[in-house]
């Protein structure tokens, strides 16, 4: 027996039809001639074919106040739902900026905190696709309780599953606040711009001395805020990148990170590894080709390439393994710990042994960068965070000394003593308190003082220096390196190793949490 639903099929198909026209034709052609893809074109570019699902296509505002009763609007400026990438399940959204700009009423909220919370129960990753002006003025104190509870359940899945922000266009308030909250935040470069404060409101942006890119735009983010991890050349790249990001990450904290072999032989010998340290120790080197030389087809995706470049963090993968990676940089400060290096590090290490990636870390490292403007700045806080970060880490933790590991900041990356798991040197390896000179200078001041010969006295001292510490057999002896290793045989070693430290678990004393010097 057939059924006739007669005017309620017709109401629903007019529903349907309104939910998916968003603002109106007009409205997303005009988001179209700006070189910006509409909310649900973003997420047919994210997502695999047809396995979209939509949730609340049919929710709409509850405010009544001035005339917002005679402009519904399904969905209320976001797309919502869950579908798969690569075959893996993900929960999504994607707000619509054609309704109302994109800003946050109390049910477009409520909409996201919806797919936030199905997300975590379902322990799978949540992608965020941003473009919108804050929250929205019309609906008042109701659209600041609902932002407030979304704000809440992004904090309660932090460190549980995986969260990607995408920002395709001007975010602005509170939306960039929620953004912030992910684990990775990529910008669009032609569009996607973060503000915390409305360039209508900011002094500089007004007069006409700043535009708007040059306060949030994607570069900016890039350099000089480190909120940004990556910047996109399009809407498609952006897809790419929240991808292969999350290729490395399990679907929720409980799970092993995915295992990809990509056929690159575990015993590969790597002769170009003898090549990149120079002699001189004080001559640079670009740590980025040791790392390409040791990991699974030279495939390392860098992570904030251009904030704090003095240190270098990415993804790649040992054995189909995913590591995470930290480096000191020789080519820019030398390889010295400051503020911007010591946060960037710190956020990416506690990144990665939320969701069970082990960590390798390559060490050339003189000390901490010094001076008024890092002392004022909070260097020791900040170098604290670092440190911290490495040793309340419980995942596997390997670490090659390539050449210089001098004093603190020694210390601060995966030294033996902070219970790093495999520790290596290649033979160029130094690890002391401080380079011979200086400690040569205070040491024997007063010996180089009544010197006859001053220069022939230092240097003779500082070779006898080096012999005695400043090389990476006195650590060996000590047990504070497990070996010391032909730069050509790290791939293999280091293979070996993280194979046998795979069901690493380490027991932690109860507690709340610990407190970071933040």
């Amino acid at each position: 027996m057939e059924s006739d639903m007669g005017g309620k099929g017709e109401e629903l198909s007019w529903r349907r039809s309104q939910a998916l026209s968003g603002g109106g034709m007009k409205r997303l052609e005009n988001l179209r001639e700006t070189g910006r893809g509409t909310a649900r074109e973003r997420l047919d570019a994210l997502l695999d074919p047809d396995s979209f699902v939509e949730i609340d296509a049919l929710i709409n505002h509850r405010n009544h106040q001035g005339n917002m009763h005679v402009h519904p609007q399904f969905g209320d400026g976001v797309v919502a739902g869950h579908g798969s990438v690569d075959g893996r399940r993900v929960f999504c959204f994607s707000q619509d900026f054609t309704v109302f700009g994109g800003s946050m009423g109390e049910m477009h909220a409520k909409k996201i905190t919806k797919v936030i919370e199905m997300a975590e129960r379902a322990r799978v990753p949540l992608i965020c696709i941003w473009d919108g002006g804050g929250q929205r003025a019309h609906d008042g104190v109701h659209s600041l309780a609902a932002t407030g509870e979304m704000l809440d359940r992004l904090v309660s899945c932090s460190g549980r599953i995986p969260m990607v922000s995408l920002v395709l266009g001007p975010v602005v308030g509170v939306s960039a606040l929620a953004a912030a909250i992910a684990d990775f935040v990529i910008l669009g470069e032609e569009h996607g711009q973060l503000f915390l404060s409305s360039p209508l409101e900011t002094a500089e942006t007004v007069s006409g001395e700043m535009s708007n890119e040059d306060l949030g735009g994607a570069q900016m983010h890039a350099s000089r805020s480190g909120i940004c991890c990556l910047t996109a050349d399009d809407e498609n790249d952006a897809m790419d990148i929240a991808i292969e990001l999350l290729s490395f990450f399990p679907d929720y904290c409980g799970a092993s990170p995915p295992h990809l072999d990509s056929g690159d032989p575990h015993d590969r010998d790597c002769p170009i590894l003898k090549e990149i340290v120079p002699s001189d120790s004080n001559r640079p080197y670009d740590i980025v080709k040791v790392i390409q030389g040791t990991v699974d087809d030279s495939h390392f995706v860098e992570l904030f390439p251009n904030y704090a470049d003095n240190i270098v963090v990415g993804m790649a993968r040992l054995a189909g393994h995913p590591i995470g990676i930290i480096a000191n940089q020789p080519k820019v400060l030398a390889g010295c710990l400051d503020i911007d290096a010591s946060i960037k590090a710190a956020r990416f290490i506690r990144t990665c042994d939320a969701f069970n990636i082990p960590l390798l870390s390559f060490v050339d490292v003189p000390g901490f960068l010094p001076g008024t403007v890092q002392e004022w700045g909070g260097i020791i806080r900040h170098g604290a965070k670092m440190l911290y970060a490495y040793a309340e880490a419980t995942v596997p933790m390997l670490t090659v000394v390539t050449r210089k590991a001098y004093g603190g900041a020694y210390l601060a990356m995966a030294c033996k003593h902070l219970e790093s798991d495999y520790n290596v040197a290649w033979p160029t390896g130094e690890l002391a308190v401080m380079g011979a000179e200086g400690a040569v200078n205070i040491i024997h001041r007063r010996e180089l003082k009544d010197a006859e010969d001053y220069q022939e006295k230092h240097a003779e001292l500082v070779e006898d220096y080096r012999n005695k510490f400043g090389d990476p057999y006195v650590a060996a002896r000590n047990g504070w390196l497990d070996d010391v290793i032909e730069p050509n045989e790290t791939r293999l070693r280091l293979i070996r190793a993280l194979k046998s430290l795979l069901s690493k678990r380490v027991w932690q004393p109860p507690r709340k949490h610990g407190n970071i010097p933040l």
